[in-house]
This record gives structure tokens, sequence and C-alpha cells, in this order.
């Protein structure tokens, strides 16, 4: 059996997440450099675009959001493990460090004043001071349950939320929301976490409820559903159930295609594609008239139109010296 190449599950979630806060206050930073030597981490930013409100938790900039996101705050570090990974102590400390550095990096120095005056055992910026901890929040998403994680905390660390598969963790002096993918309530605000779940049914339902804010995002439904068949030989509704389900998105949204986007579909439709169910005025709306007979036989013309008919709209003095010209 052929080898495929890895699944880059990472990038897949943070595009599925770009395309979730479109339209959003936040925008998604895929890849950040936190560090003087460069590298390129697991780790998504949502950040709140600025100039937006402070307060969104009544915001309609929330709603429909999957569960576990309602407590966004302006800034927001998201570590994610697919199922091939682990979800374990040194991740967590990881996000932390991440968390750390990124602070330091968005709090720009105001007036010099006391660093740190929040209490957190951080170094501010040189010359200033860090922006609140309230303002950040952080997230471990996580496809499989994490139990080795949770049985090394203390019991009083980790507390269920409303939500199925939703923890608030408490690490050290940090606050962790735990999002575990394989255990979210099965609902269509939850299709975006069930795309990335391992669980056949869970991802069955993501793919049969994923509704993308840009048209451009089908291109990763259509990726994932190629992933999980290839990785999923039983994921049999991937084929048939998308391709219906997809069409019957692009119908719905072709009033956001770009005009170079429509003429591409156009072309590749034929001529009586195009002009099925159009009236005989709009397919002849624009054409010259001699564009519209070129190519008729003359009985064809005549048989619609009368010799009588086609005469009685003419000037006299054309039908005079048109007879003459041909020696009629």
């Amino acid at each position: 059996m052929p080898r495929h190449p890895p699944t880059p599950w990472h990038r897949l979630f943070g595009i599925a997440l770009t395309d979730l806060f479109t339209g959003r206050p936040w925008r998604v930073e895929l890849e950040l450099e936190l560090a003087l030597k460069s590298q390129r981490l697991d780790v998504l930013i949502i950040e709140r675009l600025s100039g937006q409100a402070a307060d969104l938790r009544d915001s309609a900039a929330l709603a429909d959001l999957p569960d576990g996101l309602e407590g966004l705050g302006a800034h927001n570090i998201l570590t994610y493990k697919s199922a091939q990974e682990s979800l374990d102590a040194w991740a967590v400390d990881e996000l932390i460090g991440h968390y750390v550095t990124y602070r330091k990096l968005v709090s720009e120095p105001p007036a010099p004043g006391p660093a740190g005056q929040d209490g957190d055992p951080v170094s501010a910026p040189a010359g200033g001071r860090l922006l609140p901890a309230a303002d950040f929040r952080l997230y471990a998403v996580a496809t499989r349950q994490p139990t080795g994680l949770l049985r090394q905390l203390h019991p009083d660390a980790r507390h269920a939320t409303a939500w199925p598969g939703v923890y608030d963790l408490t690490w050290g002096h940090r606050a962790i929301r735990l999002i575990v993918l394989n255990r979210i309530a099965d609902h269509p605000r939850n299709a975006p976490w069930q795309l990335f779940a391992s669980e056949l049914e869970r991802v069955r339902s993501g793919l049969k409820h994923y509704r993308p804010s840009e048209p451009a995002a089908l291109l990763l439904r259509y990726h994932l559903a190629q992933v999980h068949h290839l990785e999923r030989p039983d994921m049999a509704y991937t084929l048939e159930d998308f391709k219906h389900d997809t069409l019957r998105l692009l119908i719905e949204d072709v009033d956001q295609f770009t005009p170079e986007e429509r003429a591409a579909l156009l072309e590749r439709m034929d001529a009586e594609d195009r002009l099925r169910g159009l009236p005989t005025e709009d397919r002849l709306r624009g054409l010259p008239t001699e564009d519209r007979l070129r190519g008729l036989p003359t009985e064809e013309i005549l048989r619609v139109l009368p010799p009588e008919e086609i005469l009685s709209g003419l000037d006299p003095d054309v039908i005079k010296a048109w007879l003459e010209r041909t020696g009629h």
C-alpha cells in the first residue's frame, strides 16, 4: 500500500480557525516568531482587531462559536495536539513559555513606571509595563483526552464546565482552557472542532455540518475529506455526500464569486447549459440585427417573417433603389 506524506494537521487546524474568525473582531496568526532565535511554533494566536470594543461578552461576534471559546480575550494563545500527539505537562509548560514571550512582545512601553504591577513573576519590556494579565487567555486543544496530564493535576486544579469535553485547568498561577475534540457535544456549531476529531462519527458530523465563512475554505473541507478517507477507508461519507454538499454550498454562495471566478465557471459549461432557462429576449439582448440573423437560411427567415411584413417596414425609396440596383 503506497505511503502518503504526513498530514499537516497544525496548518489545517490554523486555516480552519482563520476561516472561523472571518468577519469577527479577531484575527488568527498561524505562525508567529516568538524568540530571538528564529523558530516556528505550534501555537496559534487569536488577537482581537484594533479598535474593537473591549467587552465582547454580549456581542454577536461570539455567536455560534464552537464550545469553549465563549471567553475570548484581547490576546488568546492556543496550542493544538492532533491524534498523533499527546498533550502532556511539557506541552503545557511550553504554552506558558510562549505566553510569557508573546506578552512581552505585544506590550508597548508606555510612560516609565513600575514593572509587573499585576503581580506576575515576569519582567516587563525595558522602560515600560506589561499589558494586563486579564487581556490574555490560554487554550489547549487536544484531539484525544490527555489522561496522563489530568492524572498529574490535583482534583482542585481541574474543573468541568457546562460543555462536555471542555475543562478549566489551573497550572501554577495561570488558568488554561482545555478542549478535547473527541469529547465535545455533537452539535453543528462544533463542526470546526469535529473536523479534527479522530472518532469516525464525529468526523462525519463535522464534514456534514461545516459551513465555511469564505468560499475558498471549501478547499479546506475538501482536503480534510480526502485526508480522512485516505487515513480511514471506512469514511464512505466523504466522497459522495461531500460532493453533494459542496455543490449545494457553491450554488448558495455563487453571488460571492468574483467576476473572474464566474467567468472561469462559465467557460467550463457548454453553450446549451449557459443558455438553458433564459427567456428569448434575454438570449438576444445586446446582439446586433445582423448577428441575430447570421447563419439562418433565407427560407427560415421568410417563414418567420413573410415578405409582406418585411417590405411594410421599409422606406419605399429604399425598396425602389434596391430594385433598380438589381435590375428588377
